[in-house]
């Protein structure tokens, strides 16, 4: 299992279309990958989990991966936080 945190750099935060992007790219990876804002944590799979994070900009979170990717996963996950959600 691997963490990282980063800063949600999106200028609308994790709304829906944003929300979307990130299950897009959460399911590339093998690797069960989950996102966690103070003590809450939903599963970066699934859209209603991400919703009720309640992730606006500038907010920061943990990014969790468990798999046989979680390497990739993480990395390619923290850059595409870092980029605004944008490839």
């Amino acid at each position: 299992m691997v963490e990282r945190e980063v800063t949600i750099s999106s200028k609308t935060g994790l709304e829906s279309k944003m929300a979307a992007k990130l299950i897009q790219k959460a399911s590339e990876y093998e690797s069960n990958i989950w996102i966690q804002k103070n003590e809450r944590k939903a599963n970066a799979k699934s859209l209603l989990g991400l919703l009720s994070l309640g992730i606006s900009p500038g907010d920061r979170i943990t990014i969790i991966t468990d798999g046989r990717d979680e390497e990739k996963a993480i990395n390619d996950l923290e850059a595409f936080a870092k980029n605004g959600m944008t490839e």
